[in-house]
């Protein structure tokens, strides 16, 4: 009489066993990696963007470059703190802060800002509000990756820089407004003798004539912006705290020394149109 052959027992898969076969069948795109922090995904952890270059900012981080379409802006508001200090609000566009994917890879709209007092960085941003203790003068605030490249167009970082006024002053200072000033201080005025380039810029309606674009200068070189508008505005020049009011049909001049480095934006207070952007080196 034949008797069938026992059946062969199987070992229980042990706790490393099992961990392997759970690895291989989650696939590439959801496996660990330690190119990022636990909760972000395998493209934050491994994305690039823009143009990586040597040159490096005044905290030695590396540029990562991106062309002026794409690259993100940032404009600053800070507000006198009753019990002292600035409450400072940033305005962005093109971007978001990613304080849960710090430490990995860079995608263009994404990471944080490290705040610059009276020249000496001091802090970093995760999102848009933060304050400034008293006693500084003045703000930068500068956009990085997460991978802690710094943010640049045409190799100068994407940032903006604050006057910090009194922190008794009424008005607010901000990277939209001029300073305040005493009431009895006279206002600023344009150079009646202006030397260098002069750039001739139009606003008609929702256009500016010509296009906007970047304008090269050297440090030290000397601008004038002459702009026409169809409307009562104020054109103002970022990081500068520049402006001039613009009456309709009446050519405004607004005169200055190109003394910082770094990308500056000329826009309108009331439309918000952006009409050129600065590139001093």
């Amino acid at each position: 009489m034949n008797r069938p052959a026992p059946r062969r027992r199987t070992a229980p898969l042990t706790a490393a066993a099992l961990a392997a076969v759970l690895l291989l069948a989650a696939g590439c795109g959801d496996r660990p990696t330690t190119h990022h922090k636990p909760g972000t995904g395998h493209e934050q952890g491994t994305g690039s963007s823009g143009t990586l270059l040597a040159a490096r900012d005044d905290s030695g981080h590396r540029l990562r470059d991106l062309p002026a379409a794409d690259a993100p802006t940032v404009r600053a508001e800070a507000r006198p703190d009753t019990e002292g200090g600035w409450n400072v609000h940033l305005t962005v566009e093109r971007f978001r802060f990613t304080p849960e994917s710090i430490g990995g890879g860079a995608l263009a709209g994404r990471g944080h800002a490290r705040l610059l007092v009276d020249g000496r960085e001091t802090a970093r941003a995760y999102g848009p509000w933060f304050h400034v203790p008293p006693g500084a003068r003045t703000l930068t605030v500068r956009l990085y990756a997460d991978d802690h490249t710094a943010w640049s167009v045409a190799g100068a970082p994407v940032q903006t820089t604050v006057p910090l006024a009194s922190a008794s002053a009424s008005a607010s200072a901000s990277g939209s407004t001029a300073p305040s000033t005493s009431p009895s201080a006279p206002a600023r005025t344009p150079d009646p003798t202006p030397t260098g380039r002069t750039l001739d810029i139009r606003v008609t309606g929702s256009t500016v004539t010509p296009a906007p674009a970047r304008v090269e200068l050297k440090k030290g070189e000397r601008i004038t912006l002459r702009v026409t508008s169809d409307r009562p505005d104020t054109v103002h020049v970022h990081g500068y705290d520049r402006e001039a009011t613009l009456t309709p049909g009446t050519p405004a001049a607004l005169t200055l020394t190109a003394d910082r480095t770094g990308l500056f934006e000329v826009e309108t207070h009331e439309s918000g149109l952006v009409l050129t952007q600065l590139v001093v080196r």
